[in-house]
Order: structure tokens, then sequence, then C-alpha cells
């Protein structure tokens, strides 16, 4: 079965009123940022926060009354997991949710509030995969393919629909790809509407999958990252195919790419995107002059991320920034010393987050000590106004920031 605007056209009409319909606005700040005009598609803002629900429900509702009774399969690492079980659930459709074991908690949690029944199982999405497909004979269950089917392609399509529908001049789309559902479809659609619009695809340098494939190459994976909703080592047969015939171009980033892009919207747009749902920015963020001065839609595909692991980005990105340091303060071990230093840094305007203080692990003669300090700053300006205040006062002290 062959994917089509009609069939895109279909889907829409299919899940009007079942999906949100979300809101696809300009970008002041992040434009400015980008050097584009950025028009952001906020799929976050799906009930499950993402937007595998349209294709997941167009699936379903395609299934005739016999393999409704009998129940569904997904494998997914959580947001097509959430779509499959959300969209069962309100049909009466009985739900198997098979994911790695090593998901993120918020993922699986979310999916069993949805009434299906989560097995977890295998170290990836292979290995999750394979226990599938037993169950499949075992139960006569109706898989659910997460991007490698016409219905879901068809579903996700829709999104390309509503921004063109809201505005019509776009110049570029920019779109996650993990196994290629969500942009074969988008590109489909957009270039039926408008063949001379650009569709390029934002894949991460550790799941190079799609681009490996279109460029002949043997891809080299990562053991993970931090856009795990695309981390996909094997794109689909029929996405492959559409990829192909309708996308220009595809462009990688990296972890840190991503995470300023996270960063970014979170601060700029106050929106919470998971890794995939950032990697479109962080495409142009980090390919400016690709799209200098165009009119670009780039896809939020998602806000399902663990607020543990958010609050490890928003940590480092405060790093990368300048507004988070390590300080390394030399000084005499003797009463009122620190006393000292916290005094200075007060008076620098530097708020202490840690103090560690080291008289054993140090190369620094005997009554001497090295105190670690956990501060937060203005920015790089900041931390040298700091350095120089500590020096004028006695102290020597160094900026001991990881790379990040």
């Amino acid at each position: 079965m062959s994917v089509g605007l009609k069939d895109i056209r279909a889907a829409a009409q299919a899940i009007a009123g079942e999906i949100v319909q979300t809101p696809c606005l300009f970008s002041r700040t992040l434009s400015g940022v980008a050097g584009a005009q950025l028009y952001l598609k906020f799929e976050n803002q799906q009930f499950t926060a993402s937007f595998k629900e349209r294709g997941a429900l167009n699936r379903l509702l395609a299934l005739d009354s016999a393999s409704r009774k009998r129940g569904v399969i997904a494998v997914s690492a959580g947001n097509h997991a959430q779509g499959v079980a959300y969209h069962a659930q309100r049909l009466g459709v009985p739900a198997v949710i098979v994911m790695p074991r090593f998901t993120p908690h918020v993922k699986v949690v979310h999916t069993r509030s949805f009434g299906a029944e989560v097995l977890l199982h295998g170290d990836n999405f292979d290995a999750a995969r394979e226990h599938a497909t037993r169950l499949i004979r075992e139960r006569g269950l109706t898989f659910v393919h997460p991007y490698d089917d016409p219905r879901v392609i068809a579903g996700q399509g829709t999104i390309a629909l509503e921004m063109l529908d809201a505005w019509p001049d776009l110049d570029v789309l920019v779109v996650p790809i993990g196994g290629g559902g969500l942009i074969s479809g988008m590109a489909v659609a957009a270039k039926a509407i408008n063949p001379k619009i650009q569709v390029v695809g934002a894949e991460t340098l550790r799941f190079p999958s799609m681009y490996a494939a279109l460029h002949g190459t043997a891809p080299h994976f990562g053991e993970h990252t931090i856009a795990d909703g695309i981390a996909v080592k094997v794109p689909g047969a029929i996405t492959l195919e559409l990829v192909r015939q309708f996308v220009d171009d595809i462009v990688l980033v990296d972890e840190g790419d991503i995470e300023e892009a996270m960063l970014l919207l979170l601060e700029v747009e106050k929106t919470v995107v998971e890794g995939a749902g950032a990697v479109a920015l962080a495409t142009v963020i980090k390919h400016r002059e690709r799209f200098a001065g165009k009119q670009v839609g780039l896809v939020l595909c998602g806000g399902n991320i663990d607020p543990l692991t958010l609050s490890d980005i928003i940590q480092r990105g405060m790093v990368r920034a300048g507004r988070l340091t390590r300080l390394h303060v030399q000084m005499r071990d003797l009463p009122g010393s620190l006393a000292q230093v916290t005094r200075v840094l007060g008076e620098a305007n530097a708020n202490i987050d840690e103090v560690h203080h080291h008289r054993a692990f140090t190369t620094l003669p005997v009554q001497s000590a090295e105190v670690e300090f956990v501060v937060r700053t203005r920015g790089s300006e900041h931390i040298q106004q700091i350095v120089a205040a500590l020096a004028q006062a006695g102290f020597t002290a160094s900026v001991r920031n990881t790379e990040i």
C-alpha cells in the first residue's frame, strides 16, 4: 500500500476531534538566535505529549471487529507505546506493549496508566521486537508498527497539513528522524501541497541509520543518546523509499547541540521537550547558514522526559553558559581563611551552591588547603571578575569546569 496526499487527508478526517490540533507559532526570539524565521509545531502538547498518537489512532481505527477483540501489540521505548495504549483504551481494544528494560520510568508509568499490559524485555528495541513477535504468534495479536506502516505514516503526515494550513509560505520543514514515519508522512503531504518546499531530516550523530542508508555507508552507533525517542538502528522499508523520493537532505547533530536546544526551548518558549523534540531546533542552530533568511517550520515532536534527566540538562547548560562554575581556591589552612574567601565571593555577587574543603587530596604544602566552590554567576565575564577579586585579596583561584 502506497501513501499519498489522499491517504493523509483521509487520516486527518478520521482522527479529527480525537487528537489535539496543536499550535504552530512564530518564535521571534529563537528566530533571532537562528537567523531565520522559525515556526514551532508544538506536538509536545498532545495528551500523551507526542505526535505518535496520530499514527497510532489512524492504525487502530482501521482494525476489523475480530482484530479489535483479540487486541494489539506494540514495541516502543515510550511515545508510540503511550499513543497506542491511550487510544486502544478509548476504543476498548486490549493492548500489550513491549518495552526495552531501560525505558525511562516516566514512560513506563504513563503507559501502564492507560490500561495496557506492559512487558519489559531486552536491552534494546530489537530484543523487545523479537519478544513481541513471539507473542503475536501465541496470542493472535495485531502488530501496530511504530513507523513502517502506511496508516501510521499517513497519520503522522497530518502534521504537515496543519502546518501548511497555518503558514502556507514556509520554505523548509525540519523534521526529526528515527524510523522515518514522521518525516515520510510529512514529506509526502508537503511536497503534494507545495512541490517547491524543502524537507530536511534531523538525525542524531549517534544513531544515523537513515542518513547511512541514503548514503550507502555503514552506520556507527553510540551506546545511547539524549534523543532516545529516535534512537533507531534500522529505518523502515516503506519509510526509506518515501524518504528517498520526497526528502531533500538529512543533517546530523550531536548531543551538546541537542541539549542546548532543549534548554533554549525551556528558557525562551517555556516549553519542555525531550531530546528528540529538540533535534529540529538543534539542526537549524548548528547549520544556520543553510537556513538563513528562510521561513522554517520545526516539529517539537515530544515532551516526555524524566525530571531528573531534565535537571541534569539544565545544570549542564548552566555550566556551558558560565552561569554555574567550579572555582578552586588556594589558601593557608588557618582560622578565618575560609571566611575571608566567602566574604570576597559575596562582595563579588557570586552565590555559593557547594563547598568542598581539601587538605589531604592536594599537592599544596602542609598547612595549606584547596577549597572547591560551586558558584552561580551571571556568565563568563562575571567569572573572570570573581577570579580577579580573589587575586586582589591574595588568593589564587582557578576555574575547573569539566568539558561538556
